[in-house]
């Protein structure tokens, strides 16, 4: 059952020692919570506990799967090999999938933004390309030069898709920050948003209430329309 403000689990980052602590410690930018609450949901940090993902699970009524400066095992999507590029949070990735498959098998909404539209995608059966400049013929510079806040490029939103419904535009300015992306979104999700290199952009499985990944930071308000993605992610908590 829905609260009367709905709860919204966000995944945290983890970090080793060093910075703002002498230990292990967690981090999540503020924007992510800002922007959850701006669209009426109360958000929940979530720990990497991937025991505990069913316990979460029973206590909010959406989920957020956040970016990160890692990648997902390649093992989990059955690649042969590893990029030399490639960053591993094992445990986070284990309490993310956990997260991520307990909540669609209960219908739960759920929104990944960037590292957690990859892994999204995993999680929904697809893979993902491993790094971008290796793969992607005159790519476009997706770990973008100029500061997060502004935009990096244009996307395109697929018609007739959910987020096109959602965002209300068939084209949006983002940021980018990421050296991977999705390869193939999964035998039932479609595309539903795609960078001018062809670089997906976003996935959306129409088999849930609501099961979107946009590759980049909505959470920043960057364009007009990314506050609505939160908007509908809390909207659909009450449907």
């Amino acid at each position: 059952m829905t609260h009367p403000i709905p709860v919204v689990g966000v995944t945290l980052d983890s970090e080793q020692p060093g910075g703002y602590s002498k230990y292990p410690w967690y981090a999540l930018r503020q924007n992510y919570a800002d922007a959850i609450a701006a669209a009426g949901g109360l958000p929940m940090a979530l720990s990497h506990h991937a025991g505990l993902a069913d316990a979460y699970l029973d206590r909010i009524d959406a989920l957020v799967v956040t970016g990160g400066a890692f990648d997902v095992d390649p093992a989990l999507y059955g690649a042969a090999g590893q990029h030399a590029t490639i960053t591993l949070k094992e445990g986070r990735t284990m309490a993310e999938m956990a997260l991520v498959k307990g909540a669609l098998a209960r219908d739960m909404p759920v929104l990944g933004i960037c590292g957690g539209q990859q892994l999204l995608a995993v999680a929904l059966g697809g893979t993902l390309i491993q790094h971008i400049p290796d793969a992607v013929p005159d790519a476009l510079a997706h770990e973008q030069p100029n500061p997060r806040h502004e935009a990096g490029h244009a996307v395109s939103i697929t018609p007739g898709s959910r987020l096109r419904a959602i965002v209300g535009t068939d084209t949006m300015r983002v940021n980018s920050a990421h050296h991977q992306a999705v390869a193939d979104p999964g035998p039932f999700a479609t595309i539903d948003a795609t960078a001018p290199d062809g670089v997906i952009e976003g996935i959306e499985d129409g088999r849930f209430r609501f099961c979107i990944g946009v590759q980049w930071h909505p959470e920043f308000h960057i364009d007009p329309a990314d506050h609505c993605i939160f908007d509908a992610l809390v909207a659909a908590c009450r449907t």
